[in-house]
């Protein structure tokens, strides 16, 4: 298995906030601006799932129809992810983030105006090209701008910016449709969903190219010629495309058919207000945004690969009990802790594990393929829950694709070797 380089850098620090008062200038920007940028592409995506109910209800949406839409944005964030990937190495990491930051704010504004479900599926769709791209290119810029000790703890805590984007929408749900009719309040939702594109000036002003990346680009132009988009199938890098791509898929698979439906599970089967189960979703939330700072903490300590196997485990275990128990609200309730915490913590772990298994002229393809070739086999899964709930619960339908896909992120990770602690090198 081919990894960026052969050296490994010593882990000194290994508490959880001792990264960040040892970054520098620069790293502290980019981190900031990387962590930034994912919460509001969280807000931006969890949006749909928020008003799903109410979309569902005004246009006289069935479920499998209405999961169709996560599906179609999903699968066109996994093309976007892998361009912009490509992209990345070709023009650069903080160009490329400027681009697809502008494009899916920009089609968020646009869901707020549209006049049926057709219209509303193809924007979802477009959003879903920058929507990937922009995860693509982050974790790209972060991970070769943070130093390798530290890089496990500064990608997993960016990650926590998704849950932090979660809540913003979530906060957003609640206070909107409290002083609005739902016809209007779901509009509403989608239109604060282009505030990223403010993110763009704190980019161009702050944020600059890793060094790793613009010797490896500069390099390449000098000889003449350029990597394909292909070459990531090509070689001993094969076996870590297919792996890796296998991972995303379990981990992806498994956090989407969870919370997509959530929201909608809580409202129909366990018969709550969209307002009530604003506490619910908190619970989940909050789990969620700890089980990321754990899971950075834990990447850097323990190594990534043993991250993806403690949680995934986790994760069957808490999915089969939040879904299959007889279990009261409140106690309902107290299990969206542990769901949140391991349903997203692995997360953490993602990006630095990525960016570590690719030299660093193929970092940008082979990270953004990856990781949205599992995005967008992921994204069957809210279609499939749908489609299976009309035929039995809901929460039987989460239960069966959230299972397999964990099986299917712990066999392929288990299959990978571990990268923590990895230095990145040029490379031609």
């Amino acid at each position: 298995m081919t990894t960026s380089s052969s050296t490994v850098a010593p882990i000194a620090d290994t508490s959880l906030t001792g990264f960040y008062k040892d970054m520098t200038v620069p790293e502290k920007r980019t981190f900031w601006a990387c962590a930034t940028g994912w919460a509001l592409d969280g807000m931006d995506f969890m949006i749909y799932p928020l008003v799903i109910g109410t979309i569902i209800a005004l246009w006289k949406v069935d479920a499998g129809s209405a999961g169709l839409a996560g599906t179609v944005t999903l699968l066109a964030s996994a093309v976007g992810g892998w361009a912009a990937g490509y992209l990345a190495d070709r023009i650069g990491r903080v160009r490329t983030l400027q681009l697809t930051i502008i494009w899916f704010s920009l089609f968020s504004l646009l869901c707020a105006f549209a006049q049926n479900f057709e219209q509303l599926l193809i924007l979802r769709a477009l959003l879903g090209f920058g929507f990937g791209g922009e995860w693509a290119a982050g974790a790209v810029l972060i991970g070769e701008t943070i130093r390798p000790q530290y890089r496990g703890r500064a990608v997993g805590s960016v990650q926590s910016g998704w849950a932090v984007g979660w809540g913003m929408a979530v906060l957003a749900q609640a206070a909107l449709f409290s002083l609005l009719p739902p016809e209007q309040a779901w509009r509403w939702m989608f239109a604060i969903g282009a505030l990223p594109a403010l993110l763009v000036l704190y980019l161009r002003a702050y944020v600059k190219e890793p060094e790793v990346a613009a010797q490896t680009r500069a390099r390449i132009t000098a000889a003449g010629g350029s990597r394909s988009i292909l070459a990531i199938f090509q070689g001993r890098i094969l076996k870590t495309t297919i792996l890796a791509s296998l991972v995303a898929t379990g981990c992806q698979g498994g956090y989407y058919a969870i919370t997509f439906w959530v929201p909608r599970f809580l409202t129909t089967e366990r018969k709550l207000s969209i307002v009530g189960s604003t506490g619910y979703l908190a619970t989940l939330i909050v789990g969620s945004f700890v089980g990321y700072l754990v899971g950075a903490w834990f990447a850097d300590r323990f190594g990534r690969r043993s991250l993806f196997l403690t949680f995934s485990l986790g994760a069957m275990v808490v999915v089969l009990a939040y879904t299959q128990l007889p279990l009261s609200n409140e106690m309902l309730w107290v299990l969206g802790f542990p769901l949140g915490f391991f349903a997203s913590g692995y997360f953490s772990g993602m990006g630095a594990f990525l960016t570590e298994l690719f030299p660093t002229s193929l970092r940008g393809s082979g990270q953004g393929f990856c990781y949205n070739f599992g995005r967008g086999v992921g994204a069957l899964f809210p279609f499939l829950v749908g489609y299976l709930s009309q035929v039995t619960t809901l929460a039987n339908a989460i239960c069966l694709f959230a299972m397999f896909a964990y099986v299917l992120f712990f066999a392929a990770a288990y299959a990978l070797p571990e990268t923590r602690g990895t230095v990145l090198s040029a490379d031609e």
